[in-house]
């Protein structure tokens, strides 16, 4: 018998992940802070809807969490009318939201008292790769956890690594993160130079995606430079909060990450201009201050 699913977290990029497992053929049981969300999403997919994550957690033998940060997947899973107070015997958590590795390992213990499991299964590929059902999905947890979530994983994502124990899939995701950040910042710097210089951003694009400097960020956000169309896929206050992870994590290990504190920075300068919820990629308009430069800006 097909396992019971449910999914807590219908934002940009939970909601595709989630309309993708139903297409496959899943059976969902969804709950979202705005429950009104959550309500569309059921009349338009035929999913069911709980009042509660701990009524998710009881409808389900495994449950799926898509959430903005640490202390969000700490509530919805730690917290009253929580994940855990509904999960029984042998359910399994797979926590797809980026969040604190120590967090991470600390909810995956608690799982473990009562009988149950997690996964920490972070994602790369942003709101694109969620739609199409190609993201990048790094887990941390056991092989046995890993190998029974793998179907599911399978739908939502085109790459899926089990990397290592609790907590190794943050550390994974915080390593992805500074390399988009620290790219996104690159690419931005080569357009500023390009523009100063008298050439087309267009044609950068064509010379450098034909290169060594050819990447996935420039073949994803290259019409959002472009056309300067910033509405979000990865928000870059979220970016932040990753970068903000990968520090912390710097630290507890002794590892030095200058360029990465740089980007944090400059997205913490983004935000504090009121730009924090547009596309990470509108690091640009910052770049392009810095340098003196005025467009019209969203």
């Amino acid at each position: 018998m097909a396992e019971k699913v449910g999914f807590i977290g219908l934002g940009i990029m939970g909601r595709p992940m989630a309309e993708n497992l139903i297409r496959a053929g899943y059976s969902l049981t969804v709950h979202n802070r705005t429950h009104q969300k959550a309500e569309e999403f059921a009349q338009q997919t035929g999913a069911r809807t709980a009042k509660s994550p701990k009524e998710v957690a009881g409808q389900s033998d495994i449950i799926i969490t898509m959430l903005p940060d640490s202390p969000d997947v700490e509530s919805v899973v730690a917290g009253e009318g929580g994940v855990l107070e509904g999960m029984r015997e042998g359910s399994l958590l797979i926590d797809m939201s980026t969040i604190s590795p120590v967090v991470a390992r600390q909810l995956a213990a608690k799982a473990r008292e009562r009988g149950a499991s997690m996964l920490d299964a972070p994602v790369s590929g942003g709101d694109v790769g969620a739609r199409e059902g190609t993201l990048s999905i790094m887990v941390g947890g056991s092989e046995e956890d890993f190998g029974r979530a793998r179907p599911l994983f399978e739908v939502m994502g085109k790459t899926v690594t089990h990397v290592g124990p609790s907590g190794a899939g943050q550390i994974v995701k915080a390593a992805n993160q500074i390399v988009v950040g620290l790219t996104i910042e690159a690419v931005c710097e080569a357009l500023v130079l390009g523009l100063r210089g008298g050439v087309e951003p267009q044609k950068i694009f064509e010379v450098l995606c034909g290169g060594l400097a050819a990447n996935r960020v420039m073949e994803v956000k290259r019409e959002k430079f472009l056309s300067r169309d910033f509405r979000p896929g990865g928000k870059a206050r979220f970016h932040r909060k990753d970068l903000g992870i990968a520090l912390n994590t710097g630290r507890e290990y002794g590892v030095a990450l200058p360029a990465a504190a740089l980007v944090e920075q400059l997205f913490g300068a983004l935000e504090a201009k009121g730009r924090g919820d547009l596309d990470h990629s509108a690091l640009l308009l910052l770049v392009e201050e810095l340098s003196g430069i005025e467009q019209a800006a969203p």
